[in-house]
């Protein structure tokens, strides 16, 4: 039964199951009724704890007429159809309905005359729940710098549980049977994980949010106040970017940028940090991510670099990324949020934006290629060794040259360009990602096997940090409020490395009457900072979650000073070739 199972999991039964699953259960949330129309009939022992519940359906019946009421009319009644009501109307809030009782919104406060620090001593006073939330978040960021630590110590649990068992002369009994694990080392790598970080520590927040509103207002913040679109997508783009046809055919494109200098490490290092990130402007920098970091873990990590080059490289690829998707309008999360309603268009973001990105990346790249020029050097010498090996054993099954149709390639990028025009809608591109599923049953020769567990790591990642995020605005929008321009900048690429990049977009684009000023410096600052941290910006977890088995535990201080360098290179292009 258990292989069974295992097998199931593993197959893309589980993933169209999975999917269906996800569609399926986003529905409801997407456009939550919020009319006064009357609701379906309820039963009489309805839930009294749910405060939002619309009454039942007065009973024209009396008590002993019930008792006969046909079986129909039972049927009916027992169908349970929740209208949710706004705690909050969009007259309330100034911008749309919420659901749930918190978090407070910010016009409710009515404390603009207030300086910042009285300010936020004044909003913790009205809402002490709002200190709460907070401690938890960052309780989760300084959880992503330990994870390094847990998964070591896992590591080191893990050698003596096998030391143990062979003191002890274990031995299989069973051609199936497991080796028995170390659950205390399985609980510490679990903590080690950076992609759960935020999904922990939803546990906390949810009984703070039992403490001081009810577990009814934290479902509706969940179902309605909360949007997983984009973790949906991150999944889902991922997924599709790195099916064979789209993965050969980025290798192929970028091979043509790595063949100038004869495929060596470095010309395949310059062309997928150049390049990769140039392109996700026009496929999205989630997909820009997994092609890239698929890519240099096949042509570099597994050349065995140094560790500052290693990390210099997931510094580059994290900010050069963030950077990458200004060129329109689509493509980077942050830039999406205010996009439509600040009327950007990619004029736009290429006048703006656009070619001080690409000078960025270029200078950036240049700079790091010169510093580890004798690095390259020896790792193309490892190259040239490891290829005189690869012709001396046959090629694997998912490395296989053989020609894939043309046709399968038009079809793979119509599954990827779909994806990306109806990014918005989940439903749609869900369904079309269970057709694509389809389509890679049906066409098993020119498909490798691929598995879902990273992507949906790094949507469980997002989530959390979504439901987590959700909350800080109390004290994100007075402080960008507070700044002027060149401050504000400097502001919003601070907390973008302790936030993620389109929240402090987003919570902008809330603030009423922002200067083109302000709000060219807020975007700036938020697609600059993307690359400190894995959390500043919504594919990082993508590249993270592929990479990281090359690093034992990505350390977040290495990755912060390695991206330091190239941070401040995008900081200065933006400020001096300001608005």
């Amino acid at each position: 039964m258990q292989t069974i199972i295992r097998d199931f999991i593993q197959s893309r039964r589980f993933i169209f199951c999975a999917a269906l699953f996800l569609m399926l259960g986003h529905l409801p949330a997407q456009e939550p009724a919020a009319t006064a129309e009357p609701a379906a009939p309820q039963p009489a022992a309805a839930p009294a704890e749910n405060r939002e519940q619309p009454a039942a359906t007065p009973a024209t019946l009396s008590s002993d007429a019930a008792g006969q009421a046909s079986a129909e009319d039972t049927k009916t009644a027992n169908i349970h159809i929740h209208h949710a009501k706004p705690k909050y109307t969009h007259e309330q809030t100034g911008t749309g309905d919420q659901y749930s009782a918190f978090p407070r919104p910010l016009n409710q406060y009515h404390d603009s005359n207030l300086p910042l620090i009285e300010k936020l001593v004044n909003r913790v006073r009205m809402e002490p729940f709002n200190l709460a939330v907070t401690l938890i978040f960052f309780g989760a960021v300084l959880h992503t710098f330990l994870a390094g630590k847990f998964q070591r110590y896992s590591h080191e649990l893990a050698r003596r549980h096998k030391a143990k068992l062979a003191a002890s002369g274990f031995r299989l009994e069973h051609p199936e049977q497991r080796i028995p694990v170390s659950f205390k080392s399985s609980i510490f790598h679990f903590l080690g994980e950076i992609e759960v970080v935020f999904g922990i520590w939803i546990i906390p927040f949810a009984f703070v949010c039992h403490e001081f509103y009810s577990f009814q207002d934290l479902k509706l913040y969940i179902d309605h106040d909360c949007s997983f679109t984009e973790p949906l997508f991150v999944a889902v783009i991922m997924i599709i970017a790195s099916s064979r046809p789209i993965y050969r055919l980025a290798e192929n494109t970028l091979k043509l940028g790595a063949s100038l200098g004869k495929g060596s490490p470095a010309a395949w290092w310059l062309s997928v940090i150049c390049l990769a990130p140039l392109l996700g402007s026009f496929i999205t920098e989630p997909a820009a991510m997994t092609l890239a970091a698929i890519l240099l873990a096949k042509k570099f990590y597994q050349l065995k670099p140094s560790k500052p080059l290693m990390y210099a490289t997931l510094a580059l690829l994290f900010v050069n990324i963030s950077i990458g998707g200004t060129l329109s309008s689509f493509a980077a999360p942050p830039i999406v949020m205010v996009a439509e309603k600040w009327g950007w268009g990619m004029a736009h973001m290429i006048q703006h934006f656009g070619w001080k990105s690409l000078c960025a990346i270029l200078i950036s790249n240049i700079v790091y290629f010169f510093i580890f020029r004798k690095e390259f050097k020896r790792l193309h010498q490892v190259q040239r060794e490891n290829s005189a090996f690869d012709d001396a054993t046959p090629t694997s099954w998912e490395d296989r040259q053989d020609v894939i149709p043309i046709w399968v390639y038009i079809i793979s990028l119509f599954f990827l360009a779909w994806t990306v025009y109806f990014a918005h809608s989940p439903a749609i591109f869900i369904g079309g990602f269970m057709f694509f599923i389809g389509f890679t049953i049906a066409t098993p020769q020119y498909q490798n096997e691929f598995s879902i567990k990273v992507p949906m790591l790094v949507a469980f990642f997002l989530a959390g940090l979504v439901i987590l995020g959700g909350t800080q605005g109390w004290w994100l929008e007075p402080l960008l409020q507070s700044l002027g321009d060149s401050a504000t900048m400097a502001g919003a690429t601070i907390l973008t490395a302790f936030n993620d990049n389109a929240a402090v977009t987003y919570l902008a684009s809330t603030v009423p009457d922002l200067t083109d000023n302000i709000k060219y410096s807020v975007v700036a600052g938020a697609v600059t900072g993307g690359g400190l941290t894995v959390i500043a910006n919504a594919p990082n977890p993508a590249g993270q979650a592929i990479l990281g088995k090359f690093f034992k535990g990505i350390n977040p201080v290495w990755l912060f000073l390695w991206a330091l360098f190239p941070t401040a290179i995008v900081y200065i292009f933006f400020t001096a070739f300001g608005h």
